[in-house]
């Protein structure tokens, strides 16, 4: 009789706990699917990505609207534009060519104007701010790239384009082998002389451009505070 009653006595000790693994069991499947509810952090940062990106380039474009080194440059570079333009027009009247004037032309107006304001960034206003090089190398190298983008590169774009073309449709005589560069000079040497103004206007530019960008750049680091 003893061993009876121990028997369901020992089963019902066995089955006391077995309702509280079960809800342990369920416990932890409702933390499972709470914290698979919860949304992630990714997520919730990126609520606040687009806010943080236009506050960014608002920034941005304050301090682009409170450059005052941009209408300098500008200028620069549409000067070079035009000096492009004059270099195209007098190759193409001393080599006689009469095609493909829209494609000569665009690309001597929108090469010197890119060329410019890429070359001004990073050999005046990047050298500037940057290692502070002085006054006179600040001028120097603006007038540098005046002159070169301005003048040379417009001249040397639009003797190789319209060269080609005197070529390829033969509006003038070919020149003989070894001697083609020398024999183009010959041919437009009286013309390219005009070249002169814009090269004047150019090295003119290109200094008050670096006057004006030293300026500023004095003026910034008067008006900066130094933070603690």
């Amino acid at each position: 009789m003893a061993a009876l009653r121990t028997e369901p006595e020992a089963d019902v000790k066995d089955a006391g706990p077995g309702p509280r693994r079960g809800g342990d069991a369920r416990e932890g499947m409702q933390t499972a699917k709470y914290t698979h509810a919860q949304p992630s952090p990714s997520l919730g940062n990126a609520k606040f990505r687009t806010p943080v990106v236009l506050e960014i380039l608002e920034k941005h474009f304050e301090r682009l609207t409170e450059d005052k080194t941009i209408p300098g440059t500008v200028l620069l570079a549409t000067s070079a534009s035009c000096s492009g333009i004059l270099a195209n027009f007098i190759l193409r009247y001393c080599f006689k060519v009469k095609y493909d004037a829209l494609k000569t032309y665009a690309s001597a107006v929108a090469l010197p104007f890119l060329s410019t304001i890429v070359a001004n960034k990073f050999f005046v206003t990047d050298a500037l701010y940057s290692s502070n090089i002085s006054k006179e190398n600040c001028v120097l190298r603006s007038s540098l790239v005046g002159l070169v983008c301005g003048v040379v590169y417009p001249s040397g774009l639009a003797f190789a384009k319209n060269g080609r073309l005197a070529v390829k449709y033969h509006t003038v005589p070919l020149p003989p082998k070894g001697r083609v560069l020398l024999h183009w000079f010959l041919l437009c040497q009286t013309q390219i002389k005009a070249m002169l103004v814009p090269l004047v206007f150019q090295t003119q530019f290109g200094l008050l451009n670096g006057l004006q960008q030293y300026a500023v750049y004095k003026k910034t680091c008067e008006n900066t505070i130094p933070e603690d």
